[in-house]
């Protein structure tokens, strides 16, 4: 069996070991935390990532543990109602879609799925050296084992990809803004809506449903050049974010409040990654390390999870030869991958005014979008861009021969 070092143990990284491991692979998943993350924003399953969740039997478990959002709402200072969009208004293509779930959940369901994976927890890759038969990968462990394949799944900061593509600046372009995620108790019932604030300056206080009626999840974007801080300090990022936010108006002072006490607290730039080719010699990157719209294009989710399955899935096909599968894994991604990083039109600007006139013209676009003699073209706009992929069903015959015995006999 081919051995496969997986960094990365957020969703692209289990989903990719689940799938390695059924094709028939040894996979090995690596992540620098010292257990499974929890937290993190909603984030949902549209389009061919809802095919390939299927395909893993995971639907179910996902349909338990979903939470329902109605659609967003712009909100003023004062709490009331500037503009909103129904979830059904795009038929759920927009920014909520109809499947909702906790990242953190998500992420739970995909380990758990990859049951049979080995797991290093706590550690990280420090040095990779390549040659023509493998990979050898030295650990911050002071450990070092060699691998006929690495694939960094390890997101915008991907340490595979510095390693073996280069500096971060040559993929990853800072698009304006900086964004935290944390759960709160939530200020109000949000009523299955996703609120959210904007204030003059460019900057974000949304609320998001949790599963639990309680809690809510808030996030907090501002607009910003780049920032220098320590990304392993907490305390000081808490203290950027409160900086930015004191004074102003709707439940900023309850999710300040609630900042404190945060113990799920992140804090990441809003940035896009465009890597032009995502494999040098054994090593490969999948979702957020090597493409990614930043979450104001979404589909993060979708591409780390269609990405992984394609990427398992032409390796399979090649009888684990990456010389043959990492660039068919790029050719049948590739338009996918592009359609899912276009940015909505405005971009950061629309979506995060600097002056009051601007978050008035904003809401009143909104307004005037999904007005009723609008509404049938809203549809169609959104409904006439299917996912730019021919999605293959890898055969069964590909699986993990010892796995597929297993489950006949049962």
């Amino acid at each position: 069996m081919k051995t496969v070092l997986i960094s990365g143990a957020g969703i692209a990284g289990p989903a990719l070991g689940f799938w390695l491991r059924r094709f028939g692979f040894a996979p090995t998943i690596v992540e620098i935390a010292p257990g499974p993350r929890p937290g993190g924003q909603t984030v949902d399953l549209r389009g061919v990532s809802r095919v390939v969740t299927e395909r893993m039997g995971l639907m179910p478990a996902v349909a338990e543990r979903q939470v329902r959002e109605r659609g967003l709402a712009y909100v003023r200072a004062d709490g009331r109602t500037a503009a909103t969009m129904h979830m059904e208004a795009l038929d759920g293509a927009g920014p909520v879609a109809e499947i909702e779930i906790l990242r953190g959940d998500l992420a739970e369901l995909l380990t758990a799925a990859a049951s049979d994976v080995e797991f290093r927890y706590g550690d990280s890759i420090e040095a990779l050296e390549q040659d023509a038969d493998g990979v050898e990968v030295s650990f911050a462990s002071g450990t070092q084992r060699r691998f006929d394949l690495v694939i960094g799944a390890d997101g915008v900061h991907s340490r595979v990809r510095r390693l073996a593509f280069g500096p971060e600046e040559e993929f990853v372009q800072h698009l304006g803004g900086y964004t935290s995620y944390f759960t709160i108790e939530t200020p109000e019932n949000l009523d299955d809506w996703m609120k959210i604030y904007t204030a003059p300056g460019g900057r974000w206080v949304a609320l998001r449903p949790d599963r639990d009626p309680r809690y809510a999840k808030a996030l907090l974007s501002f607009r910003s050049p780049i920032l220098s801080y320590d990304r392993r300090d907490v305390d000081a990022q808490k203290r950027l974010v409160r900086e930015r936010y004191e004074g102003l108006g709707w439940h900023t002072p309850q999710v300040l409040k609630g900042l404190d006490a945060a113990d799920d607290f992140y804090l990441d730039t809003t940035s896009k990654v465009v890597v032009p080719e995502w494999s040098r010699g054994r090593v490969a990157l999948v979702g957020d390390a090597g493409y990614c719209g930043s979450p104001m294009a979404g589909h993060g989710t979708a591409l780390s999870i269609v990405g992984a399955y394609v990427l398992a899935g032409e390796l399979a096909a090649a009888a684990g030869d990456h010389t043959q599968a990492f660039p068919a894994y790029q050719r049948r991604m590739q338009a996918y991958v592009a359609q899912r990083m276009e940015l909505p039109p405005g971009g950061i600007k629309m979506a995060m005014p600097m002056s009051a006139f601007g978050i008035a013209y904003r809401d009143f676009v909104l307004r005037v979008m999904t007005s009723k003699p609008m509404s049938g073209a809203l549809k169609k706009m959104a409904g006439g861009k299917p996912d730019a992929i021919d999605l293959p069903d890898y055969s069964v015959e590909r699986r993990d021969p010892v796995r597929v015995a297993t489950e006949e006999a049962e």
